[in-house]
């Protein structure tokens, strides 16, 4: 068990890192069509639209979130964003996630909420920073 437990930093690490690829994918999704454009017709979003703020979020976040650099406030703000476009486009649409189309942005939302907490994880700027401060 200790042997276990002495993998948790490690772990952290990589589930920080497998979340923030897709994380910041579905915002370059929507301002850049990268990989591809938002269906049906491929197109993106605009900047300055509430969507276009949280694709920006998305982007910049994910990639902070991604080196693992400002894990915790960055995690925090990603947690409310997530938050947001939970109860504003997939609730009111049913209350299960599954049906609804928000089952990412609640997975989300909490997932960042713990890396607020949490922090990064061994393997992150973060880390680095720490250890020379």
């Amino acid at each position: 068990m200790i042997k276990w437990n002495s993998t948790v930093p490690y772990l952290r690490s990589i589930l920080r890192i497998a979340a923030a690829v897709p994380f910041t994918l579905a915002g370059t999704i929507k301002l850049f069509a990268f990989p591809e454009g938002i269906p049906p017709d491929g197109g993106t979003v605009h900047l300055w639209s509430q969507i276009g703020i949280g694709a920006l979020l998305e982007v910049i976040g994910g990639g902070l979130l991604l080196l693992g650099l400002f894990t915790r406030p960055t995690a925090f703000i990603l947690s409310g964003e997530m938050a947001v476009a939970y109860w504003q486009f997939h609730a009111v649409n049913g209350p299960w996630p599954n049906l609804n189309g928000g089952l990412a942005a609640l997975l989300y939302c909490f997932l960042w909420l713990y890396f607020s907490a949490a922090g990064a994880g061994a393997w992150s700027v973060d880390s680095i920073r720490r250890k020379r401060g």
